[in-house]
């Protein structure tokens, strides 16, 4: 994004809350360590940078920075020893809206994807499947044919479950992920809230897919999900998202949030397109939200910093596929 004097013209539309604005999600995250600052009735997090006094901030899911909005952050994150605070406003990219800060940059490295599909709930289920691409419909009574039994389960042993299916996942696709203590810790706190819900697919008595759910006013989310490369052929993460669905629906939600997807144009070839992929076969809507911006706060160890977190998370790959 260039910038003009000192106007950044962003694209926006109206902000929107999320769980990761909640109260519960900020108890998960001071429960691991970070440092949760507020400004009004947004949260921002601070995390320390190893063997340095410095921090970054992060603020994601909030509304549309204003020029009010930006300076107080700016105040804030002098007092946390802040490098810069990235921003990721739950703002869709709709309209015009001038943020009037020079320091504001597009992010160098977004935590969350511009786009994500969402899944209108207000459809009856007849509109919702004879939408589905005919592959995903056809999917769906593959698993119904063998028994695949999709339930809400929220017990200990489903919880392990997950554990160890989101470690085969991970190591299975190569991807870096949260470890064990992050999971245990969010599931602990946000379950107790009434935000986190988990659902299991089981085959033969095996579970091979799990996912946990948000909920938030209107919303469901699907933020983690893991399953088994064993039985594939039975589909169960089809009849998962299907029954997630459909359970929303019959709880009041009206909206579905697939939590990510790649754009207009994907990428083929990406590791991410089969994810991709799998969604769209449930023909939901693409939404663009504005993206991701640093709010610059010390130029010259900002430079710094994103020359050496590029070579981080070149390493961090490397270690999740090795």
């Amino acid at each position: 994004m260039r910038k003009t004097g000192t106007t950044t013209r962003v694209a926006l539309y109206t902000a929107t809350h999320h769980p990761l604005q909640s109260p519960a999600w900020g108890a998960f995250r001071a429960a691991m360590g970070i440092d949760v600052a507020h400004i009004g009735p947004w949260q921002i997090t601070f995390h320390r940078i190893p063997h340095t006094p410095w921090t970054v901030g992060y603020f994601p899911k909030g509304p549309a920075p204003t020029k009010s909005m930006i300076e107080e952050l700016v105040k804030l994150g002098i007092e946390k020893r802040a490098i810069f605070i990235q921003l990721e406003p739950n703002v869709k990219k709709r309209s015009q809206f001038i943020v009037h800060s020079s320091q504001l940059r597009r992010s160098h490295h977004p935590l969350f994807t511009k786009y994500t599909f969402i899944l209108d709930l207000t459809k009856s289920e007849d509109e919702l499947l004879k939408a589905m691409h005919s592959k995903t419909r056809y999917n769906l009574r593959v698993a119904e044919r063998h028994g695949v039994v999709v339930s809400e389960d929220n017990s200990p042993e489903a919880f392990e479950a997950y554990l160890a299916l989101s470690r085969e996942t991970t190591s299975r696709q190569g991807f870096y992920a949260h470890d064990e203590t992050y999971h245990r810790t969010m599931w602990k706190i946000l379950h107790a809230a009434g935000i986190a819900h988990l659902f299991t697919a089981t085959y033969q008595h095996n579970i091979l897919t799990a996912w946990i759910i948000f909920t938030w006013g209107k919303m469901v989310y699907y933020p983690y999900g893991a399953s088994s490369r064993d039985h594939r052929e039975v589909m169960a993460p089809t009849l998962m998202l299907w029954e997630v669905a459909k359970w929303a629906k019959a709880n009041g939600y009206t909206s579905f949030d697939l939590w990510g997807a790649m754009g207009e144009n994907p990428d083929t070839n990406d590791p991410w397109y089969g994810f991709h992929r799998f969604k769209q076969g449930f023909n939901p809507e693409l939404v663009e939200y504005v993206g991701s911006y640093d709010l610059i706060i010390r130029p010259f160890l900002y430079r710094l910093y994103t020359v050496a977190d590029m070579v981080r998370w070149a390493i961090l790959k490397l270690k999740a596929r090795s």
